[in-house]
């Protein structure tokens, strides 16, 4: 009985020896798994905003990941060696690009929008009834100046944009300096909007009294949305005069009801041109005869 319990003894001495034989010693040259997973997360956004750069800005790649090393505070070469080490050790390096993959997943819109900042165009819209896409900032400050006269959008539809979709593009003007003293000085906003078709519809207003104004376009009949541009420009005035741009938004608005019931802006200015001609006609025959 002694020699079984001797037996198991030995056993179990040796199973503990092995296990501690096959644990994987890190070096301490090697970044622990949550400093690794931090720095790789940086990192690789860093290579998706170098990635789609043209030759002319190959330097940009170089500076997004050197600009990751000095924020973890780490070299190149600290990198390279805890990769190498990483690769060596499949497992260790799987459980820690598993939770990049669920960070970047979590944090995807953010990555949207640094890459769309990167090529300097809108990143792609929300789903939704009901959406504001404007993507840029919400104040601007114009001038008579030549290079500070104008604001001006453009906005490529994406995947979330629907046939009928209405377009209300608002701003709150306020004048500093005095009202323009003509209609001729006074600002013009003008709101654009391109379908597949080819088809384009436009919308012009002149800015004449402070507060809120909007400009609306939709077509149930065009297709779907191909762009949508748009500016406000303000004609050469005295030095001293300002135009503030303010509370600026482009809202979305999918459409919910039948076609009957919701005739779209090409549509309202042909039934405009008839009751217009039939006005005409009607004042032709009142006219005496010579």
């Amino acid at each position: 009985m002694k020699r079984g319990w001797k037996h198991i003894g030995w056993c179990m001495a040796l199973c503990f020896f092995g296990l501690s034989a096959c644990k994987v010693e890190r070096p301490s040259t090697v970044f622990s798994d949550e400093k690794m997973e931090a720095v790789l997360y940086d990192y690789h956004i860093a290579k998706a905003l170098g990635d789609g750069l043209p030759s002319s800005e190959d330097y940009k790649r170089v500076l997004y990941v050197q600009s990751v090393f000095k924020k973890h505070g780490i070299t190149e070469a600290q990198f390279d060696s805890s990769m190498v080490w990483l690769t060596r050790h499949p497992e260790t390096l799987k459980g820690i690009y598993t939770k990049i993959g669920d960070r970047l997943e979590a944090e995807k819109d953010k990555v949207d929008a640094l890459i769309a900042r990167r090529d300097n165009k809108p990143r792609e819209s929300r789903a939704g009834d009901s959406i504001d896409v404007w993507a840029w900032q919400r104040v601007y400050a114009l001038t008579g100046m030549p290079l500070g006269n104008r604001m001006t959008f453009s906005l490529p539809s994406d995947a979330h944009f629907q046939a009928r979709d209405t377009l209300r593009w608002c701003i709150r003007f306020s004048f500093h300096g005095g009202l323009p003293v003509d209609t001729v000085n006074t600002p013009v906003m003008a709101l654009q909007v391109r379908y597949e078709t080819d088809s384009v519809l436009n919308a012009v207003c002149r800015i004449v009294h402070p507060g809120a104004q909007s400009l609306a376009l939709w077509g149930d009949t065009l297709g779907r949305i191909e762009r949508i541009d748009g500016f406000v420009y303000c004609p050469v005035q005295a030095l001293g005069r300002k135009v503030l741009l303010d509370s600026i938004s482009l809202m979305r608005y999918h459409a919910r009801d039948s076609l009957s019931l919701a005739p779209d802006t090409v549509r309202q200015a042909v039934l405009q041109k008839k009751v217009d001609l039939k006005h005409a006609s009607e004042d032709l025959k009142k006219a005496p005869s010579r």
